[in-house]
C-alpha cells in the first residue's frame, strides 16, 4: 500500500469530527430530555467513556508520575501511571510487603477498572475490594482480575462513597486515587473512609483540588471559577475544595494521626498533553465517537485541565493519615465541618 500522505492524519481527524459531531449532537439532544442526579451522571459518564480510555491507555485511569523533563512514548506514560501508585505508597509510608503493618485488607474507593486494586493486591499479597458508581467499570474490573489470576483476591461492587456498604473497622488501608473530585460532600466522604478504616489503619487520598486560598480570600477569582465550572460540567464534578479544606477535616473533624499533605502538580505535568495527543490520533477519534457524546464532551475540555494546572488554579494533591487507636466512626465530623456547603 502507498504510504500515508502528509497531513492525512489531520484530514482523517477532520472527517471523523464531521461525521462524529452530527451523530453526537443527536445523542446529546436525546439525553437532554432525561434529568439525572450527580451520581447518575458520573456513572453514565464512566459507563460510556471507560472503554475508550482502556482501549488507548490501559487499566489505569489516573495521572502518571514523571521525572523532570520527561519525554516518552505511550508505553512509557503507562509505566508512569504504575509509578504513580508506587510513589504514593512510598510517600505515605506504607510498609513493604512482608513487613509488620503491611496491608492485608484494602478498600479502593473509586476503583475504575481495578488497576490500583490489582497492583496493590499483587504487591502485598492482600485482599482488595473496589467500589465504583459505574456498573460497566465493575464488570470490567472483575473480568480483568479473573484474567490476571487475581479473581479470588480482588472483588468489585457498585457502591456510593458517601454510604459505604461495609462494617466499621473493616480495612487497614483505604486508598482513593482521583475519585474525591467527584464526591459532593467532602466531610461525609472522609468520614465514611474513616469509619471503615481499622484503628491504626491508613487513609490515602489523591485528588484534584483548587489552589489553597490565602488569608482574607473567601473564593477563587471569577476567571478561575468559570474555568472550573466548564470542567465540572463535562466531568460531572461538584463544587471544588482545596487541600487545606481536606486537611482541616482530617485533623479537626476526624482526628487522624500523622496527617501530611503534598502538592505533586509538577510531577504530573506531561500527562494531559499526552492524553490530548492520543485523542488526536485516528484511533483516538474513532474511539471517542464510539464513546458517545459524554466522552466527546470530556475530550473537548482536556485543554482546560492542562490550563488549570499550568496557571496554578488546579492542584494535584495528596493527603494521608492514620486512624487513632480507639478512634470511632466519623459521622459527626461531617456535621461539624464548614466545607460541606462548598464541597
Amino acid at each position: 500500500p502507498a504510504p500515508p500522505r502528509p497531513g492525512s492524519s489531520c484530514a482523517f481527524a477532520a472527517g471523523a469530527v464531521g461525521v462524529g459531531v452530527v451523530a453526537l449532537a443527536r445523542a446529546r439532544r436525546a439525553r437532554r430530555a432525561v434529568p439525572e442526579t450527580l451520581q447518575d451522571g458520573i456513572a453514565n459518564f464512566y459507563d460510556d467513556s471507560t472503554g475508550v480510555w482502556v482501549e488507548i491507555w490501559g487499566e489505569h485511569l489516573h495521572h502518571g508520575y514523571y521525572p523532570p523533563g520527561f519525554r516518552g512514548s505511550l508505553a512509557e506514560h503507562r509505566r508512569a501511571q504504575v509509578k504513580m501508585i508506587e510513589e504514593v505508597l512510598r510517600w505515605a509510608g506504607v510498609p513493604e510487603a512482608g513487613s509488620p503493618g503491611a496491608p492485608q485488607d484494602v478498600l479502593d474507593v473509586g476503583c475504575g477498572v481495578g488497576g490500583s486494586s490489582r497492583h496493590i493486591s499483587r504487591k502485598y499479597g492482600c485482599k482488595a475490594t473496589g467500589i465504583t458508581l459505574s456498573p460497566k467499570q465493575r464488570d470490567q474490573a472483575q473480568e480483568l482480575s479473573e484474567a490476571s489470576g487475581l479473581g479470588a483476591a480482588t472483588t468489585f461492587q457498585v457502591a456510593d462513597a458517601l454510604h459505604l456498604p461495609f462494617e466499621d473497622n473493616s480495612f487497614d488501608l483505604i486508598w482513593s486515587l482521583e475519585s474525591g473530585e467527584h464526591i459532593p460532600n467532602k466531610p461525609q466522604f472522609m468520614s465514611e473512609m474513616h469509619r471503615v478504616c481499622r484503628p491504626g489503619g491508613r487513609i490515602i487520598l489523591v485528588t484534584w483540588v483548587h489552589r489553597d486560598l490565602p488569608p482574607g480570600d473567601v473564593q477563587l477569582r471569577p476567571s478561575e471559577q468559570r474555568l472550573l465550572k466548564r470542567i465540572s460540567q463535562a466531568y460531572h464534578l461538584p463544587d471544588w475544595c482545596s487541600m487545606a479544606d481536606y486537611a482541616r477535616i482530617a485533623n479537626d473533624d476526624l482526628g487522624l494521626s500523622g496527617v501530611k499533605t503534598a502538592d505533586w502538580t509538577a510531577n504530573i505535568e506531561p500527562f494531559w498533553g499526552a492524553v490530548i495527543r492520543s485523542a488526536l490520533m485516528p484511533s483516538g477519534w474513532l474511539a471517542l465517537i464510539r464513546g458517545g457524546w459524554r466522552t466527546f464532551k470530556g475530550a473537548l475540555v482536556m485543554p482546560l485541565m492542562r490550563r488549570g494546572y499550568s496557571t496554578g488554579t488546579i492542584k494535584f494533591a495528596l493527603l494521608t493519615g492514620t486512624k487513632a487507636n480507639g478512634g470511632a466512626g466519623g459521622a459527626g465530623g461531617a456535621a461539624r465541618s464548614g466545607v460541606a456547603a462548598k464541597a
